[in-house]
């Protein structure tokens, strides 16, 4: 997938919004911190793999509210699952002056729990949410969504971001098998487009709706572990 060049950032891609709140005070700190380096793209690339592996990957603590969608929530929880995520990278870019937006697409999804596919009755994921970064001239994408320790124990090949080059999911895992399948791209965005998720996450995944607060109360690495894991090749 080749950058795109179009269309250039416009203010609202370095402004704060209430979900893309990089206006908040941990958000500032958080980019204060982790945009190291002389130049932009540095300085993005530090970002990603502090938001990557700083918050831990988390489905079943998934909060549809607009507090729960905050990137300083994630911040504050210490997980999130992809949306969030790529909204606190988006927000840890604006605040350090990086032109930043969010992407979204509908993907096919290979790697998921007994619960989640009972639960949601599908395996395409409507709405996956990944960061948009204006460098060099180009919008990149940046997928932040896996942390490292979760790639390493299930055998996925991490995403990695050098900031000149798109980081979007893998087709295949380490063992070759499906992982994920972009299936429809929804386009790209200043803010959470929240009314449009939440109006399809009800249509699609009305059993998982339903069933939201048992699974913030489950551990998701426990069950992934538990279904995946014996299935994983290992090395001696």
């Amino acid at each position: 997938m080749q950058p795109s060049t179009t269309p250039p950032p416009g203010p609202a891609s370095l402004l704060p919004t209430a979900l893309v709140d990089s206006d908040h005070p941990a958000v500032i700190a958080f980019a204060l911190q982790h945009a190291q380096g002389g130049g932009y793209r540095e300085r993005a690339v530090s970002l990603y793999y502090a938001v990557r592996d700083g918050f831990r990957y988390d489905p079943y603590r998934c909060d549809l509210s607009p507090q729960g969608m905050k990137a300083s929530t994630v911040i504050a929880q210490g997980l999130g699952w992809c949306v969030p995520k790529a909204t606190l990278l988006a927000a840890a870019c604006r605040a350090a002056g990086i032109p930043a937006r969010l992407g979204f697409a509908d993907v096919r999804n290979h790697l998921s729990t007994e619960r989640m596919r009972q639960s949601m009755q599908t395996d395409i994921f409507y709405w996956h949410g990944y960061t948009e970064i204006w460098l060099d001239g180009a919008w990149r994408k940046a997928t932040p969504a896996f942390n490292l320790s979760l790639c390493e124990r299930f055998g996925l090949l991490p995403l990695e971001f050098n900031g000149q080059d798109d980081s979007i999911y893998h087709p295949f895992d380490l063992a070759g098998n499906r992982h994920m399948e972009y299936v429809a791209h929804r386009g790209s965005f200043d803010e959470v487009p929240l009314d449009p998720l939440l109006a399809d996450f009800k249509l699609h995944y009305p059993g998982w709706i339903a069933g939201m607060a048992q699974h913030q109360a489950a551990d998701f690495q426990a069950e992934v572990e538990r279904e995946v894991a014996p299935a994983v090749a290992r090395p001696a």
